[in-house]
């Protein structure tokens, strides 16, 4: 979005930015500091991705933006708590956000089917960004996305923090270094979703909720709590993560976890494979309808064979000399005990072990390369979509292009590419 456009828009909405004086932040946040906006401040973005930054000495959270005005308070909030500083800019509108040109850099935690259109926005405002995983709800706009960053430079991080993990990272560094020989197969699995009683009854938006903005590109629907998320509260699982208006569910929300770390450790965090099959069931429900079930197969052209499905939050790497699994919480097993205790000696594949938040803050300052960027993230989530792409077709195996990004002759699959249009005024 360009600023013309930003102009056009912005008058849609009354609320403006409760703007503070930047000399309320005192000496403590100097102007070599990275500023960072913070877009989205549910659960997830008060509770996982704001104190990092408001506590880090790298750099200061000068603003945050909800459409939700109680969610926004807290945030304001939670920024002073972290910090010690008061003075946050608190923002209704997104996009004034993004119009300020003293925020560097900006972290998106908001909805799935924000990810994207947001995130574009921001590399064209020239912010570097930090995104919620999974960074898409399609293929298509994953490499509009991808292309759009490094067009820019701009330092993009996948907020997933599982390369973090001191056994994940573990895992694939021995894997990496070939401690269980010519890897063969890679398992992985997601947690199973859980669809509690939940009433489906239409409501008024409540006073705190922008609801058409927090709609924004998806469909037109009518309120109800269950579709959104619980009002004045942060705890529990919003309903929006089981409806595929705004999320595709499991298969990219945790898979974009696992498949990551499958990917690294085989070594095809930039391509992917070349055959997928898979099967699925979904939730019987008018307004949750994500899956509830499903199971993946895929083969890359170089004989790796993985599969993927739910169960629980795994990945198993397989080759010729044994095998690793890996779990959480911390759980690390190995066909033989002695390959975990194997050192990864100073002349090997070493990956630095660090926060993502770190990770993210180290590759602005130094404008390099994030351990988990957006063509990476591209790729991961591409193989969370192959599979939902193909249980939409009734589970037919598909041919992929890794290089193309397409199906060979297959128009109905390359129809799944590219997202529905999305409602006015938004787009890509």
């Amino acid at each position: 979005m360009n600023r013309r456009q930003f102009l056009k828009t912005a008058g849609l909405f009354a609320v403006g930015p409760l703007i503070l004086p930047r000399s309320l932040f005192g000496a403590g946040a100097p102007s070599k500091k990275i500023t960072i906006g913070m877009i989205g401040t549910g659960r997830q973005g008060l509770y996982s991705n704001l104190p990092p930054f408001a506590q880090s000495e790298d750099c200061v959270v000068t603003a945050v933006c909800d459409v939700d005005a109680w969610r926004l308070q807290k945030a304001v909030a939670s920024v002073e708590k972290y910090s010690g500083r008061k003075g946050c800019k608190a923002y209704h509108d997104f996009r004034e956000l993004l119009a300020d040109p003293s925020i560097d850099a900006v972290m998106i935690s908001t909805p799935d089917h924000w990810h994207v259109p947001m995130a574009i926005a921001a590399v064209k405002a020239g912010k570097d960004v930090a995104l919620e995983k999974p960074i898409t709800r399609t293929i298509n706009e994953g490499r509009i996305l991808a292309d759009l960053v490094a067009k820019h430079k701009r330092v993009f991080r996948v907020d997933s923090e599982y390369r973090s993990k001191a056994h994940f990272h573990k895992a694939v560094e021995l894997v990496r270094n070939g401690r269980i020989g010519k890897l063969h197969t890679v398992r992985t699995g997601s947690p199973k979703e859980e669809f509690p009683r939940e009433s489906a009854k239409i409501t008024p938006p409540p006073p705190d909720l922008d609801y058409d903005l927090w709609l924004g590109p998806a469909p037109q629907a009518e309120y109800m709590q269950k579709r959104v998320h619980p009002q004045h509260s942060l705890w529990g699982r919003p309903g929006w993560m089981r409806n595929l208006d705004y999320c595709d569910g499991m298969i990219t929300n945790w898979g974009a976890h696992l498949n990551d770390i499958a990917q690294w450790g085989a070594n095809t965090e930039r391509t992917g494979p070349i055959e997928v099959t898979a099967t699925g069931v979904y939730h019987n429900d008018k307004v949750w309808n994500v899956l509830e079930s499903f199971g993946a197969s895929y083969r890359f052209a170089s004989g790796l064979e993985m599969h993927y499905i739910m169960s629980k939050a795994h990945v198993r790497f397989e080759g010729d000399k044994g095998w690793i699994e890996v779990s959480d919480p911390g759980h690390l097993e190995a066909s033989d005990k002695a390959i975990l205790r194997q050192k990864i000696e100073p002349g090997e594949l070493h990956f630095p072990l660090r926060t993502e938040k770190l990770d993210f803050i180290e590759a602005v300052k130094s404008r390099g390369q994030t351990l988990e960027d957006a063509e990476v993230g591209q790729r991961t989530t591409t193989l969370c979509h192959l599979a939902h792409i193909a249980i939409k077709l009734g589970g037919v195996k598909l041919h992929w292009d890794p290089d193309k990004e397409l199906f060979p002759g297959n128009e109905a699959a390359n129809k799944l590419l590219i997202r529905p249009p999305l409602r006015a005024p938004w787009t890509l």
